[in-house]
């Protein structure tokens, strides 16, 4: 029904690609070295009824590619915006990285904070209460997540893409707008084509 356009941001190190891995894959990425400029990934998945295929674009927390990934800000409409709860330093960098999103993508985007890591509880720097805080005053919704063991990974995703459908059943984003970082799938345009008559009354069968 719908193509969704979605960042991955954050600092260095905050396991921003082994959370892509884990959704698209539904497995822990060993191996992971820093992102270079940008890494893609998509996956379809059913929300409230609608199959949606996100987009997915993981970009790199290292400040030497900071403008490369800029560029790829442009007409998304969601984000995961990532720390690591045992790293103060990824979170202190936060609002930098969501004016980033707001500025470049769009006012409007869509924004869940996540703080990964949520396995390694007992090395923790950061607390749930103080990133909800953090996330309320910002107007974000948050989830802590584990792309080691999977546990709210696909949650996070999920309630992005379902907060964005919900935000063009009201009417406010439009996914016609140049830039939404939202297509129809084919699905959609073939109702939308559908001249509004049509949708509204059922054919009468023939009396003669």
């Amino acid at each position: 029904d719908f193509l969704f356009k979605f960042l991955v941001i954050g600092s260095a190190g905050t396991g921003k690609s082994c959370l892509l891995h884990q959704f698209i894959e539904n497995k822990f990425k060993q191996d992971s070295n820093h992102t270079i400029g940008v890494e893609f990934g998509s996956r379809v998945v059913n929300v409230g009824g609608k199959t949606v295929k996100l987009q997915i674009w993981d970009t790199a927390g290292q400040e030497r590619f900071r403008s490369v990934t800029r560029s790829y800000y442009r007409g998304a409409a969601g984000a995961l915006l990532v720390y690591d709860i045992t790293s103060r330093e990824t979170y202190n960098s936060l609002a930098a990285w969501l004016t980033d999103a707001r500025t470049l993508a769009s006012p409007n985007i869509v924004v869940i904070l996540c703080g990964n890591k949520k396995d390694l509880d007992s090395e923790r720097e950061v607390t749930f209460l103080e990133a909800s805080r953090f996330a309320q005053e910002n107007e974000l919704m948050f989830l802590e997540t584990s792309a080691l063991t999977g546990e709210n990974v696909e949650e996070a995703f999920l309630k992005c893409a379902r907060t964005i459908l919900n935000k063009i059943d009201s009417g406010e984003l439009d996914p016609e707008r140049m830039g939404s970082g939202i297509q129809y799938g084919d699905a959609s345009l073939r109702q939308l084509r559908q001249p509004r008559s049509a949708q509204a009354v059922a054919p009468q069968p023939c009396g003669c």
